[in-house]
């Protein structure tokens, strides 16, 4: 598919080179605020969204946890955080999938290099998240083994979990399930 941010970087691209090889016929002056007239072609939301992104550049508040790694929308939204420096994602999912998603979907982003990968099946933190849940639910009925189970098997389970040990500022869950 076609992703409409190529815009944001081969058009001002194509200008300065047409502007510096002279063959330009209305040369830009204001590149910022072409850019700017471009974002808000690109994104027809721009202006809402701007002030948003804005302030999320801004945040202290970096870490974001997906619960829903494996989803092509999650991958793409990880990859634009990560390019305009938005935030730091973690994504829950397995590696081998998240992997060959990452390629079918041609994205340049990679586990461990660009965002963290929490493996579900695989975490050394298993034994931890497994106390924190019994601790914190086990008056409402969640026995070891259930807690065992979910944190294996419920990404949304992990990714609050990962909240509340403070390994993450924000969580994004509910695209699956």
């Amino acid at each position: 598919p076609f992703d409409q941010r190529l815009i944001l970087r081969i058009a001002p691209a194509v200008a300065k080179a047409a502007m510096d090889s002279g063959v330009a016929t209305r040369p830009i002056t204001d590149m910022d605020a072409y850019m700017d007239r471009l974002n808000r072609f690109v994104f027809r939301s721009g202006l809402v969204m701007k002030p948003i992104f804005a302030a999320a550049k801004e945040s202290p508040c970096k870490r974001v946890i997906f619960a829903d790694g494996e989803d092509e929308r999650v991958l793409r939204a990880a990859q634009i955080l990560i390019e305009d420096g938005i935030a730091e994602p973690t994504l829950i999912g397995r590696p081998s999938v998240v992997e060959t998603r990452l390629k079918r979907f041609g994205l340049d982003i990679q586990p461990d290099k660009d965002f963290r990968l929490v493996d579900p099946q695989d975490d050394p933190r298993y034994r931890d998240y497994v106390d924190l849940l019994v601790k914190q639910a086990g008056r409402r009925g969640i026995t070891p083994e259930a807690a065992r189970t979910l944190v294996r098997t419920n990404p949304t389970v992990i990714a609050a979990l990962a909240m509340v040990r403070g390994e993450a500022d924000a969580m994004i869950c509910g695209l699956e399930g």
